[in-house]
């Protein structure tokens, strides 16, 4: 390929990022007036069931817009922000399995560890094989 292909294709790829981070910022801009919307219309009578439902619907349209969108290119950063993410949630689940009394929040802190390292281990496996892809033959 020559430097003009190349930077054609580097121009689009960064069009397409300003297209994901625009959109994301959009539903982040939505969210945060529905949010408000729905302070202003319950005035303290919202049920804590019902905000986590909002912020559970709500993240699924914001990770549906954000991941459908990314170009094959940047699919190994949003892997690495991925792992990032699960590491935070392996932190907030230690938390909860740490409770002195065994409840419901010490099982769901269990599985939230459970989970997060698998998907953190899964991570690091899909990596590296992608990694060897590159690796020129011997």
């Amino acid at each position: 390929m020559d430097t003009e292909s190349l930077l054609e294709a580097a121009q689009t790829l960064s069009e397409q990022a300003l297209d994901v981070a625009t959109n994301a910022k959009n539903v982040q801009v939505l969210a945060q007036q529905l949010a408000l919307a729905a302070s202003e219309n319950a005035a303290g009578a919202s049920s804590p069931l019902m905000m986590g439902l909002t912020i559970l619907i709500l993240s699924v349209f914001i990770g549906y817009y954000v991941v459908w969108r990314v170009t094959p290119a940047l699919h190994s950063p949003l892997m690495a922000v991925t792992n990032a993410i699960s590491s935070v949630i392996i932190v907030g689940g230690l938390i909860s399995a740490g409770l002195p009394w065994f409840g419901f929040a010490k099982v769901m802190g269990f599985l939230a560890v459970t989970l997060a390292a698998v998907n953190i281990f899964g991570g690091f496996v899909v990596t590296q094989r992608m990694l060897h892809m590159f690796n020129k033959k011997k």
